[in-house]
Parts: structure tokens; sequence; C-alpha cells
């Protein structure tokens, strides 16, 4: 060393005492996801970042409120730090006692195998409102691209695991804004712009462009695709599909009224999640229907509160995916409005499973389905951390609400792709 020149030297003395004074990586990382942790939602973006560079993950179901176990490496310390997430290095003896305590108690070990590739389906207009969703992922640095209904209808979902729908209204109605917003220049540009597309898709409207839509989204679910849902897309897209051999929407959106005989050729085998539920084809009128159980556009006099809600405890060991979808610190999660909050228990088909239903009142919030190979995931409301969320409110700032328990559902669904063995495509 002493034949070295100087800076060199001092270059080697300083990384030889940076290793000295760095902690050992341990065997592993455990980011916990109890009240101990720090950020809850970047913790999910911490797993992801593990698994897009190769890297198992475990989820520990109903451990410590579903915590992430990964392997330790000095990248992802130094982002978790980043972050501002909590994570605790984890040796040999603690790995095999929190094994222990996994295999004796209501929990389960969950593999994460690899970082599913994400859609979110994006309207072309710029809205006025935001999608949680689309929040949630960027404020856990989750990368995802935008996709619509040109891309959907050319057979591009099949490059997806995932895809997230929001606050579409997929019966072509436009949220059935028109009473209150038909002179409102963001509106106006929504249905110009929508209709030109429908146009040079070779449909004469966007109803009918809707409708096809649907069916790709749902033929998508059905050969091995995981959706999720939100807000007013799970209610009007089961609505727009059981209603596909049908027209249930008046002169202001397609031109002509709804058929005579619409009821009788409503076919609610080819919704996902309902059945049994009616259509309000009033074009002035606010609401689509009976679906939504709260008719939060209503107005005041039929409008029903928004509940809190329970989340359903699954046991790991025999139902780990509804296990997943639930993880959380909490099992109550504050209500919040949207275009469609809950849904009538009375609709839900008999082989959904129910995650969480409201407090008081004879509704469902959180649920979800199988459909062929495929599986999907229907979250009623807006934003979980905006009780009311109006139209041109303000996008939320997750920094103040980073350990939501109502965005934590949002990012189970994100990272329950991974643990699938094998996306099954034809």
């Amino acid at each position: 060393m002493q034949n070295l020149p100087l800076h060199f030297r001092a270059h080697l003395l300083f990384l030889i005492l940076a290793a000295l004074l760095s902690p050992a990586l341990a065997a592993k990382l455990l980011l916990p996801m109890d009240l101990t942790q720090t950020n809850h939602l970047k913790a999910y973006g911490i797993a992801y970042y593990s698994l897009a560079h190769g890297e198992k993950v475990e989820w520990l179901l109903n451990y410590r409120g579903g915590s992430f176990l990964l392997e330790d490496d000095e990248a992802f310390r130094r982002e978790a730090v980043r972050r501002g997430v909590l994570f605790e290095p984890v040796d040999e003896d603690e790995e095999n006692n929190i094994r222990h305590v996994i295999e004796i108690s209501n929990m389960e070990s969950v593999v994460l195998e690899k970082a599913p590739k994400m859609a979110v389906y994006t309207p072309l207009t710029q809205q006025p409102w935001d999608d949680a969703v689309t929040l949630a992922l960027t404020y856990a640095e989750i990368p995802y691209d935008k996709i619509y209904d040109r891309e959907i209808l050319a057979g591009k979902l099949s490059q997806y695991d995932w895809l997230h729908l929001h606050h579409e209204d997929f019966t072509g109605q436009y949220s059935k804004f028109y009473a209150e917003y038909a002179n409102a220049p963001w509106y106006q540009n929504e249905v110009a712009t929508q209709t030109a597309q429908a146009n040079a898709l070779g449909f004469p409207n966007d109803a009918m462009l809707k409708k096809a839509v649907a069916l790709a989204i749902r033929d998508y679910v059905e050969k091995g695709g995981f959706l999720f849902a939100m807000c007013l897309a799970p209610m009007t897209l089961d609505m727009a599909l059981a209603a596909v051999h049908t027209d249930v929407v008046g002169v202001p959106f397609d031109g002509t009224p709804p058929a005579p005989d619409y009821k009788q050729k409503i076919d609610y085998s080819l919704a996902l999640a309902f059945t049994g539920f009616s259509y309000d084809t009033d074009p002035l009128s606010p609401t689509h229907g009976d679906l939504d159980y709260n008719q939060a556009n209503a107005g005041p006099l039929r409008r029903r509160p928004a509940n809190d809600f329970t989340l359903f405890g699954f046991s790991p060991k025999f139902d780990p995916v509804p296990a997943m979808l639930v993880q959380n610190h909490t099992n109550v999660v504050k209500g919040f409005f949207g275009l469609a909050t809950t849904f009538p228990k009375s609709m839900v088909k008999p082989s959904v499973t129910i995650l969480g239903e409201s407090i008081g009142q004879p509704s469902v919030r959180y649920l979800h389905g199988n459909l062929g190979k495929g599986q999907f995931t229907y979250y009623g409301g807006h934003d979980p951390e905006d009780y009311t969320h109006a139209v041109g409110s303000q996008p939320t700032d997750l920094d103040l609400h980073k350990s939501s328990p109502g965005y934590r559902l949002i990012l189970n669904n994100v990272l329950y792709p991974a643990a699938r063995q094998k996306k099954q495509k034809t």
C-alpha cells in the first residue's frame, strides 16, 4: 500500500472505513406492514422494485399487517431509505422464527415471482377529476402504460398481466352528466372527442364503441388477464355487457331512444359480478339504475351516506387469493363516495367472493371473482381519502396519507398478479 500514490491510498482507506461502518447485509429484509411502517404505500413499490430486478418476494399474509420479506441487497436498502420505507434486517435465526410463527398461526407465505406488466385505461381527454389508482401507482413508483379503446380493439391487452379501469362509463352515456354539464366546455369536448374516435374506428357513436370494448375486456379476463375496476367502471362495465344485444341509452347519446323491448334482451350471464339490476333510461336522470346502492349523484333526497366498511378475514392457508386482496393494518376502512359507491348485496352473483361490505347497509364495497382463466376485482368509490371528491376537486396528496387503508387495497391488487405461477394466454 505504501507504494500506491497518495490519492489511491486515501480512496482505498475510505472504502475500507465505509465497509466497516456499514451494517452487514442480513439474510433478508423485512418490510413490516403493521403500524410501525413509516410509508405503507411506498413499501409496495419497494416490493415491486425487487421483483422488477429479478428477485422473488415473499408476501407474509396476516403477519404484521401483510409484510414483505425480500433478499437483502444494498440497492434495495438505498431505495427504501430514499422512499422513506421502514425495513428491518433479518438474520437466519430471526427468519426461522418468523417462519415458525407463520406455520403455527393463521398466516401464510406466498411467493411473488415476477413484476406484472401494468396497463391503465386512460381517456383521450383531460378529465376534471383524478384517478386514485394512477395516483397510487405514481406515488409507489410502479410503472404502467396508458391504453384506450383503439389499443384494446387492436388486441394489445394480451401484452399485459393487469388492467385497471376507473371513472369510465361503458354504457356510452358520459357518466349521466348530460342534465347538469351538457353546456360545460369539458363535457362538450369529451363528447366530440369520443364521437370522433368512435367514427374513426368504424362505429356510429361512443355507445356502440364501448360495447365492443367491454366485450374485448371480458375476453381478456376470460383468457387469463387480471382486471381491477374502481368507481364507475365496475357498474357500467357489467351494465354494458348485459345490454350488449339491445339499446338502453337515450337520444342525446346515440341518436335513438332505448329499444322498447330492451328488458327482454338483457343477458345477465354476460356480466362479470352482478345480476338482476335495472336500467334508468331517462337521459335527464343522473343515475344509471339501481346497481349503485348509494345513488351519490342523485341529489340529497335520494343519496345514502357512504358508510365505513369492514374487510372479511380469510384464512391464508385455505383462501390465499382473497387473503392477499384484504391485507391491511386494520379491518375497518372509512367510507368514501364515487359515482358508483357500493353495490346491493342481493345483486352480487353467488359465484363472486365478497371481500368487504358496508357497516349498517345491505351493500358491498369490495369483491373478487373468476371468469374462465382470469380474475377480476371490483372496488366501489372514487378516492379512499376524499369522502365526496366532486368534479374539479384537486388530486389527493398521498404524502398526507402514507398509511391509507383504502389505498392499500388498491396496491394489494397491483401486486396480486405476481403470485400467479404462470400467465395463461391463448
